[in-house]
């Protein structure tokens, strides 16, 4: 209907009193008001963070049911603390605070591998600030000295629960000790190259570190007031500390020079470190020079479990062969069929040492290494004999040795040992083995344990979900 018929019909009607409308005016004027409305800010619901909330809520409901937290507790909760629990001196109504519970500490810890964290000071952060780490703390405040002292100073306890793990996994069949492979890893050690010394160096930072000592005590003696208990007491803590390091770089250094003869080097270049004694400089992965550790790992070609774990400060694999068969051994209670390791461990006297120890029963896989060219009298080759025959001065579990490294079967079966070996350390790397956050062989020990633990737990879920209070299924715990 037109306008004019509208204006019309209102006017001998209800809106006869209105006036025309004027149709270009109005547009105009709608137009105006669009251009003012956009011409002004928009209106937004900004977020304002400053703003106090209060809300109800328990710590129970923060993680979901099948959280990762959830699993690191229910295996934590499952395993022998007495040990610790045994040395606590807070009891009944004692004087005294009240002690960390243990499993909390084990819990963060084991929580904090997984997570790739490897510093104390994060992990006290964490417990402030993210919900995994304040589910497992609970309510209770922990501090990164409990944390640091905690994971140091036991390694005892956690040798004792990879034993207890391992032993109950090959008892319950989860586990194949049918081939076994190992492999070591050089890690970082927590001292600087500049702290290697020689033995007159060190002699005289002894002395001069003794006179520090000296002097920082005769001070506090003759002015009492000059600085408070407390700072005092750091300055001669951290003088005593720097004596007794250097003190253990002088008792290394024998070690050092006897290695440095058996490579044939001057026994007087030999140098230790300052910083931690027990650290080596080594050759790594990347070609360079720098001080570390050797992190030896055995695992289960079938299932990928760590059942032996050594740590030592020697740059070569040659002697850690038999050693780690000892230990899985002893773990297991089982005697593994074979053993696979790469062309840095068989030396000959380790070959026996297995052959001898297993009474025969685990075959050594590893590859033969290739026989030196020998050039004749006349300048040209001479064709090197076979490296799997048997040679002279071989004792009969080398020769069996060779022989057995020249089957095409044996030779598919050591393929398996990158895939095993080389996966695991890789997974250790990736979850923040990079550096060691201590120092000291026993406390990198410690280190490595947690590690092995860290990971035999995912593994347990995969394999035997029962032995931490899993159903049959897969969880999403283990992603």
């Amino acid at each position: 209907m037109s306008q004019r018929k509208h204006q019309d019909r209102a006017a001998g009607g209800l809106f006869k009193d209105l006036a025309p409308i004027d149709e270009r005016a109005a547009v105009a004027a709608a137009h105006s008001r669009a251009s003012a409305l956009r011409a002004q800010p928009p209106r937004l619901l900004q977020p304002n963070r400053q703003q106090i909330e209060l809300r109800a809520s328990d710590l129970e409901s923060l993680l979901g049911e099948d959280h990762r937290a959830r699993l690191v507790w229910g295996y934590v909760e499952r395993q022998d603390l007495s040990r610790l629990s045994e040395a606590i001196k807070a009891r009944g109504s004692n004087a005294g605070r009240a002690a960390i519970d243990p499993r909390i500490l084990f819990a963060l810890w084991l929580y904090a591998v997984l997570d790739g964290v490897g510093s104390g000071r994060e992990v006290a952060r964490l417990t402030r600030e993210h919900d995994a780490y304040r589910w497992i703390c609970g309510g209770v405040s922990v501090n990164y000295h409990a944390l640091n002292d905690f994971r140091s100073g036991n390694e005892a306890l956690m040798d004792e629960v990879l034993t207890a793990n391992v032993a109950a996994l090959a008892a319950a069949g989860a586990i194949s000790l049918e081939r076994v492979a190992q492999d070591g890893m050089r890690v970082r050690a927590d001292a600087g190259a500049a702290s290697f010394r020689r033995q007159a160096s060190l002699e005289q930072h002894l002395a001069e570190a003794g006179e520090l000592v000296k002097d920082i005590k005769q001070r506090s003696k003759d002015d009492p007031a000059a600085a408070s208990r407390r700072a005092q007491a750091a300055r001669e803590r951290a003088a005593d500390e720097r004596e007794q390091r250097i003190r253990e770089a002088l008792e290394q250094l024998p070690q050092v020079q006897a290695a440095k003869r058996r490579n044939g080097d001057k026994p007087e270049d030999a140098r230790a470190s300052t910083t931690d004694a027990d650290a080596r400089v080594m050759k790594m992965g990347d070609g360079g020079f720098r001080p570390a550790f050797n992190v030896q790992m055995a695992s289960t070609c079938d299932d990928q479990v760590i059942v032996g774990v050594a740590v030592t400060n020697a740059g070569s694999d040659m002697a850690q062969m038999a050693p780690m068969v000892r230990q899985v051994m002893q773990r297991t209670g089982h005697t593994p069929e074979q053993w696979l390791v790469d062309g840095g461990f068989p030396a000959h006297e380790q070959i026996d040492a297995v052959h001898e120890h297993t009474r025969g029963k685990t075959e050594v896989i590893a590859p033969v290494p290739e026989p030196k060219r020998k050039t004749g009298k006349d300048g040209d080759d001479v064709l090197p004999p076979d490296k799997h025959q048997r040679k002279e001065g071989d004792s009969e579990p080398v020769a069996q040795w060779r022989s057995r490294m020249a089957v095409d079967d044996i030779k598919d079966v050591y393929k398996q040992r990158a895939a095993t070996a080389e996966c695991v350390n890789a997974l250790a790397r990736n979850r923040g083995l990079q550096r060691m956050p201590v120092r000291g062989l026993g406390r990198v020990r410690a280190v490595a344990y947690l590690y092995a633990l860290a990971h035999n737990l995912m593994r347990m879920v995969k394999i035997a979900p029962q032995l931490i209070g899993l159903g049959t299924g897969a969880s999403a715990a283990a992603a």
